[in-house]
Formats: structure tokens, sequence, C-alpha cells
């Protein structure tokens, strides 16, 4: 009796302990799961994968229209498309502006609507900012829009899912004029033409004077290294697409 007794409360602990054992690994396996989950974070794109000498000049249009038709005339005369991310409050105050651009040819991107920061909206006032601006910028060109760039390069996984949600790709840059910062033709010229690659995605700014003045040569000395430009939507790889860590988009497989 004692030794069936004994076996009996040996089973019992062992039956414990596997319990306790089966609880701990479930513990540390969820904990494994969400720290790899949290470690991937939503990226918008950067740049494309391409060993073409290709790129995608963008004109962020916030502050005003000054030098715009001298720029378009530049990218007319140099063939040159283009995609202009706009902010909805710049529409507003400049709608033929907005008209002028797309029937030029250039692409139109979305750039909020009121240039405030994404990461401090809530999910549901970002869908709302997003769609907002959509709707105004078709009702000025009738056409749909695809693109989104968060207001200065700021955003999170929120950011990104709320674009994707929409039926849009978030799209950064690799190669930043900061022509903003008032830098002058010259140091203009000399730092895209040392960031710009295949498949970059370069960042301008519609007002800025400096920038007008170095867009030419920036553009000729790039058509003589044999490169072309095109819209970003041209630039993205066709179907779904597959980015890096670095915010490099390319092709899925299959």
């Amino acid at each position: 009796m004692e030794r069936s007794r004994s076996r009996t409360k040996k089973s019992v602990w062992a039956a414990v302990l596997l319990l306790w054992g089966l609880a701990v690994g479930a513990v540390i396996w969820l904990s494994l799961t969400k720290t790899a989950s949290a470690g991937a974070r939503q990226l918008p794109v950067y740049s494309v994968e391409t060993e073409q000498k290709r790129a995608a000049l963008t004109f962020n249009c916030a502050w005003d229209e000054t030098g715009l038709d001298e720029l378009l005339g530049i990218l007319k005369e140099n063939e040159v498309k283009c995609t202009f991310f706009v902010v909805g409050e710049f529409a507003q105050r400049c709608p033929e502006a907005v008209r002028k651009i797309y029937n030029a040819g250039h692409e139109i991107g979305n750039h909020s609507m009121a240039h405030k920061d994404p990461v401090k909206m809530a999910y549901a006032d970002l869908l709302t900012d997003i769609s907002t601006c959509n709707e105004l910028l078709y009702s000025l060109t009738g056409q749909t829009v695809t693109l989104y760039r968060a207001p200065s390069g700021s955003y999170n996984d929120d950011t990104v899912e709320a674009a994707r949600s929409l039926g849009m790709t978030a799209v950064q840059w690799d190669a930043d004029s900061v022509d903003w910062k008032d830098k002058t033709p010259e140091e203009i010229t000399e730092r895209m033409l040392k960031k710009i690659g295949p498949g970059s995605i370069a960042l301008f700014h519609v007002g800025r004077e400096n920038t007008v003045a170095a867009l030419p040569g920036i553009i000729e000395k790039l058509k003589g290294e044999g490169y072309s430009f095109c819209t970003v939507t041209e630039l993205l790889p066709e179907g779904e697409i597959v980015i890096d860590g670095q915010g490099r988009a390319r092709a899925a497989e299959g």
C-alpha cells in the first residue's frame, strides 16, 4: 500500500513539474515572439534596388509656389518627369499651381493635409489627414493619389500602415538636398551628385531659389554619367514589393 501511495505521489509531482515546464516554455515563447515582432519595424521606401542608372527627383510642396514656373520650365526643357508631394494646405492656397504641375505631366503625391507630425497623431486622425488630402488632390487633378510622404520624414509603424491601408505606398528619400537650409546652388549640386545613385529618390523643395539655380547643372551632369529620370511610381518595381532594413525596395520573389 505504501509503495502504491509513493508511486502515486511521484506521478502527481511529475505531472506538476511537466505542467510547470510547459507553462514556463509558453511564457518564454510568447516573449520571444513579441520581441521578434516588435523588432520588425515597418519601413517606407527610401530607394529602389536596381542596376540601372535611373533615379526619381521629388519636390515637396509645403510653403509657396515661388519659382515654380521656372522649375517646370527646366524640367520640360530637359524632358524630366518628377513626383511632387503636395501638402493639402498648399493645394488650398495654390490650386492652380497643383493643376499646373499635374498638367505638365508630373506625378502628384500626398504630403499630409497640414504638415503635422504623424507620429504624434492618433491612428484614426492620421487616416483622416491622409484621406482628406487625397480627396482634395483628386478634386484638382482627377487622378487617384497612390504615394504618401510623411511630413519632415517623421514616421512609425502606424504611419506606414495607415498609408498601406489606403492603398498607398509610403515614400522617403535617400538623397537629401537639404535645400531648406538655404544651401548655395554649388553646395546643393555637390551634395546631390555625391548622393544620387542607381534607384535613388532625391528630395528637393518647391519655393527655394537656390534649388532652381542648381537643378539644370545636376540634371546635366547626371545625364552625362548615363542617368535617366522618372517618377517614383515608375521607379518602383511592378507588383508586390519587399523592403529591406535600409528601406530599399525590390520586387517580391515568385
